[in-house]
């Protein structure tokens, strides 16, 4: 059975056709028991910030999980794949985007790029994690290692870069100056969004309340956000590949993870991690793919990665073509090293 699934990786796309149609009631649903425990638990932290600031952090995480799924109903809506309606995907996503920090039309537009060329070597960096192969790192110079490295490190790739991802990047979009208005009108009119919402709360709870409650809260979901989207694409048996032996079909397979997290992760992270199925058939809504791993449980054996065996996935930071596998630095030889010097 693992061999024909393996072999016909072009064939799942078809057999998943069945699990495209968008419920709208289901959607209506998803999206209310989401954003209305959001907005509890913000105002549940709001409520003890005055008499135990530190219980109302304690809270900050829950919060953000929660910001993290509405993250996923947007990038739902981004694919067409949440409402049966494209105008209904694109005003909620456009909403959801000031809450999100997430300029929704200028998302959905890298977005699609990164799965029209996720995995394909000669098609990285956009909406993509950086990602050299062993020969490329070699063949920079030590500040070229050494900026690599850091942009590498966890405590910049989880800490640092998600909050600068989300807080300065998103505001404005550098990268797509020649890319006509599209970016800027997305971005600014989500800019004023944020604006008026940051205002308002502000308004309501007073200024260093709304930091000490929203703030974390950012934060934590912005890097739970990260996290979710490395995992799914950098572990050790991923897919890479170089025109012409890059396929499409093989890279959703094989590029993707089946992230399998504890079913109370699944929910609130909207079933991102069956993201190998996702990239197959990125039209199914998120609150279908259980259905798909309950009639297909075969697919649950490709590109397992448990919670515990993902944590191990940080220090894969470079891609051997030899090997067809992700390497920590740790893998490469010191005389190879000093022979770039």
């Amino acid at each position: 059975m693992a061999d024909s699934i393996v072999s016909g990786a072009k064939g799942w796309a078809g057999r998943l056709g069945a699990y495209k149609k968008p419920d709208n009631r289901r959607a209506t649903f998803e999206l209310v028991v989401t954003v209305v425990p959001l907005a509890a638990v913000w105002f549940l932290m709001w409520a003890l910030s005055g008499a135990s600031p530190l219980l109302s952090l304690l809270l900050a995480p829950a919060a953000g999980a929660l910001l993290v799924r509405l993250f996923m109903i947007q990038h739902d809506c981004g694919h067409g794949a949440f409402f049966s309606s494209r105008r209904t995907n694109d005003w909620t996503g456009r909403v959801l985007g000031v809450m999100t920090l997430t300029p929704y039309d200028f998302w959905r537009h890298s977005h699609a790029l990164h799965h029209a060329g996720s995995g394909n070597l000669d098609r990285r960096g956009i909406g993509d994690i950086d990602t050299l192969t062993v020969d490329e790192y070699l063949a920079r110079d030590r500040w070229g290692r050494m900026r690599y490295r850091l942009y590498r490190h966890p405590l910049v790739m989880f800490g640092i870069g998600p909050a600068y991802l989300f807080l300065l990047q998103h505001r404005l979009p550098l990268g797509a100056m020649g890319k006509g208005i599209m970016p800027w009108a997305s971005t600014q009119l989500t800019n004023l969004g944020v604006i008026a919402l940051v205002a308002g709360l502000a308004w309501l709870t007073g200024p260093s309340t709304f930091i000490l409650v929203h703030v974390p809260m950012v934060i934590i979901g912005s890097a739970i956000g990260v996290w979710l989207f490395y995992i799914q694409h950098q572990f050790e048996g991923t897919y890479w590949e170089r025109e012409p032996q890059w396929s499409h079909s093989d890279s959703a397979l094989h590029g993707s993870s089946f992230y399998d997290l504890p079913k109370v992760l699944m929910w609130v992270t909207g079933y991102i991690g069956v993201h190998h199925v996702h990239h197959l058939s990125s039209r199914i809504p998120f609150y279908r793919l259980p259905d798909v791993l309950a009639e297909h449980p075969e697919i649950r054996k490709i590109g397992r990665i448990t919670l515990t065996e993902s944590l191990g996935s940080v220090w894969l930071t470079l891609w051997d073509p030899e090997r067809k596998m992700m390497v920590p630095f740790s893998a490469l030889k010191p005389a190879s090293l000093r022979a770039q010097n």
